[in-house]
């Protein structure tokens, strides 16, 4: 199986292709920069053949996918700076790489009959309320501008293709990249005390362990709607940073505040991320760990 990874230079898609490599499948790998921008970490992916892409050049997409002609596109590319994503002059940006961009690919999917993984988020609801989201829920009002671009992306894979996955994860941490886990750990490092939001439920994923799955799932082909974070409990920011101050040692204290009086977002957050997993389950596939052992694990392998 000839499997195309798009946004390699990111957490997930980094994870994504040594888990390919490991199981021994053909891998490509992609992104925009010129050549593998990622960690240098004498893995799968600093090995595999990698093709410079902009998936908003539609050409590029359609002769790039053409040549390839992989069994799968695990399309990780993406805008995730979800507040630079509300300034007037990235929204049209945005749009292009998140909605625009996942159609080209999509497309590309469909000329060369691929099964496809669409990479979204919690960000497509509303985020009110309490009832874990379902991965088959149809009420969507996303709040920001990123939301409804990823939301675009997904409405898009689903109406060009029926060989499809849309795995919505939350939280996401690995070791290609900046995250939460990161940035707190070296902000505690030089202050005693530090604020984090309470008020913001749901559940962090690890790209490693999602990576496991996104193959698991390419394996199969049990399509549709599906959502991916580790396993543990529904927490808040707060919990999550408690957690991995603890594990890591840092003695700093972490204050609780509410989402208004944090008050330093351009873009409005959802306060449910809850997503429901059980499908995962009914499907057939293995969840992912709980997130205080991914912590663990990620803090291990991390070099903060």
């Amino acid at each position: 199986m000839k499997v195309f990874v798009t946004g390699v230079g990111g957490q997930l898609g980094h994870d994504v292709v040594n888990e390919l490599v490991s199981r021994g499948y053909e891998a490509v790998g992609s992104d925009i920069q010129p050549s593998y921008a990622g960690i240098q970490d004498h893995t799968a992916v600093t090995k595999v053949l990698y093709v410079q892409l902009d998936i908003t050049d539609q050409t590029a997409v359609e002769k790039i996918v053409k040549d390839i002609h992989p069994d799968v596109i695990i399309h990780c590319a993406a805008w995730t700076a979800v507040d630079a994503a509300e300034e007037e002059s990235n929204k049209d940006k945005v749009h292009a790489i998140n909605a625009l961009g996942t159609r080209y690919i999509a497309e590309a999917a469909r000329a060369v009959d691929a099964k496809m993984v669409y990479i979204s988020t919690d960000y497509v609801f509303d985020g009110q309320g309490e009832r874990p989201w379902e991965p088959d829920d149809k009420c969507y009002a996303p709040l920001n501008v990123y939301g409804q671009s990823k939301l675009d992306g997904e409405l898009a894979v689903s109406s060009i293709l029926s060989k499809y996955f849309i795995v919505r994860i939350a939280w996401v941490f690995g070791l290609n990249g900046k995250n939460f886990i990161k940035t707190m750990i070296n902000v505690g490092k030089t202050h005693d005390t530090v604020r984090v939001v309470n008020d913001q439920i749901g559940t962090p994923t690890y790209t490693l362990d999602l990576a496991r799955l996104l193959v698991d799932m390419i394996e199969s082909e049990k399509y549709g709607y599906y959502h991916a974070t580790n396993e543990g409990g529904y927490i808040s920011w707060f919990d999550f940073c408690c957690e991995f101050y603890r594990q890591y040692g840092l003695n700093t204290t972490v204050i609780p505040v509410t989402t208004k009086e944090y008050g330093l977002s351009k873009a409005a957050r959802p306060f449910n991320s809850r997503l429901d997993k059980s499908k995962l389950i009914s499907a057939g596939f293995t969840p992912l760990p709980v997130w205080q052992d991914a912590v663990r694990r990620y803090l291990k392998e991390a070099d903060l």
